[in-house]
């Protein structure tokens, strides 16, 4: 629902003269539209919301806001009978005459990063910023519309991205984010799908054809083996590391958000941020050591790991957090994994995807572990395991302990 009221905006200008705005609420955001109408606050009337009296043709002007009352709320009801979800800049958009296929897509793009953050999606705020940064590098016209986002633009695009050294996988996870706009600008009557053109542009042909990467179990044994004694600034990558590989994969975010209540007896249990999936995982040996070394640490905090460094964050605070600590992090990966010479690219990834991997090699059934992960991440691995009772699911990771019965592939 949206409502919408006249009033005046709360600074004044130089003459001490306040305008005359139009306040539309609508999924608790608000816009404010001049109305071209200045006013001093002793000739408004701030319980009718109009002209008093003492204001130079008062009658007339209140006429005026009366009908400009009436257009608003017209155009609301009219959004309401084309069933569409307006956004504030296409009602801005109508009321001030314009059409709403004049609606940019820059302005369409930024409102759908605010909306994200607004409902605490930080992670998919952030995605969409990135790709609206790319975009706009490679096309600099911030007026263009949806209908001029083409076959043959999309193909440009492409070109550009592949100039600048992304991959088919980083350029597919482009495309995906703009075709998942595209379909919410047709959605909300912004555009029409007469000119959706991803009929034409496939962004399936963009399946990242990377092999899949996971370290062996002696190359984790390797990175595992790090002296923290002599690199005492390593042992919380260390640890982190080794807490994901033996629970399971766990997301970094995950691990980051972490706290003590979610540690109950020789168990984790914890909801998975990205799927909200419920987990009970048993503490192996080694988080079992990683928790008693956290134990002795001083924190102000409820979080298990000295990640986010307050409680009560907002989560714009805690996305800005794990986007410089999982960075670090990832740097620090790769220095271990240079110090006990270890060549493989060793990321947060492929400590969560070595997990999956081990658990085959060490002789567990792929029904257990889910073989398939296409989409590059432990999720599809997670999805199959959560189907099994704790005790099936314990007693395969438990093999991670154990020496492989099946040969890695050279």
């Amino acid at each position: 629902m949206a409502s919408i009221n006249i009033t005046l905006r709360n600074k004044p200008n130089k003459q001490n003269e306040l305008p005359v705005i139009l306040r539309i609420v609508k999924d608790r955001k608000s816009k404010l539209i001049s109305l071209g109408m200045l006013c001093e606050k002793q000739d408004w009337d701030s319980k009718k919301n109009e002209f008093k009296k003492s204001y130079p043709n008062a009658s007339q002007r209140n006429r005026l806001l009366l009908k400009l009352q009436e257009k608003a709320l017209k155009i609301i009801d009219e959004f309401a009978l084309d069933n569409i979800d307006f956004t504030l800049n296409q009602f801005e958009a109508k009321f001030r005459g314009r059409k709403s296929s004049q609606v940019t897509v820059s302005e369409f793009w930024k409102e759908k990063i605010s909306d994200l953050n607004r409902a605490g999606r930080t992670g998919n705020a952030r995605a969409y910023k990135d790709v609206y940064n790319s975009f706009f590098k490679f096309h600099s016209n911030k007026n263009l519309v949806f209908r001029e986002i083409t076959p043959v633009l999309l193909d440009k695009y492409e070109t550009y991205l592949r100039s600048n050294g992304n991959t088919d996988g980083g350029i597919g996870v482009k495309m995906r984010e703009l075709r998942a706009l595209f379909n919410d600008a047709i959605k909300k009557g912004v555009v029409g799908e007469k000119y959706y053109p991803f009929k034409v542009y496939k962004v399936s042909k963009l399946k990242g054809k990377g092999i899949k990467k996971a370290l062996t179990r002696d190359e984790m044994r390797l990175m595992e083996a790090l002296d923290t004694n002599k690199n005492p600034h390593l042992i919380d990558a260390k640890n982190y590391m080794v807490f994901s590989y033996y629970m399971g994969g766990m997301n970094f975010v995950d691990l980051m958000k972490l706290k003590w209540e979610n540690i109950q007896g020789d168990r984790v249990l914890y909801i998975r941020s990205k799927t909200k999936g419920r987990f009970s995982v048993k503490m192996l040996a080694p988080v079992k050591e990683i928790i008693a070394y956290y134990k002795t640490q001083k924190s102000e905090t409820n979080y298990v790991f000295p990640i986010l460094l307050k409680d009560k964050l907002t989560p714009m605070q805690i996305e800005n957090r794990k986007h410089k600590t999982i960075s670090k992090f990832n740097k620090q990966l790769k220095e271990i994994a240079e110090i006990q010479g270890v060549e493989q690219n060793v990321t947060s990834y492929v400590i969560r995807h070595s997990f999956a991997t081990n658990l085959k090699f060490a002789g567990i059934s792929t029904d257990l572990i889910g073989e398939s992960m296409g989409h590059h991440d432990v999720s599809v691995t997670k999805a199959y395991l959560k189907e099994f009772d704790d005790k099936t699911i314990d007693d395969a990771m438990g093999k991670l302990l154990e020496e492989p019965k099946l040969k890695y592939a050279s």
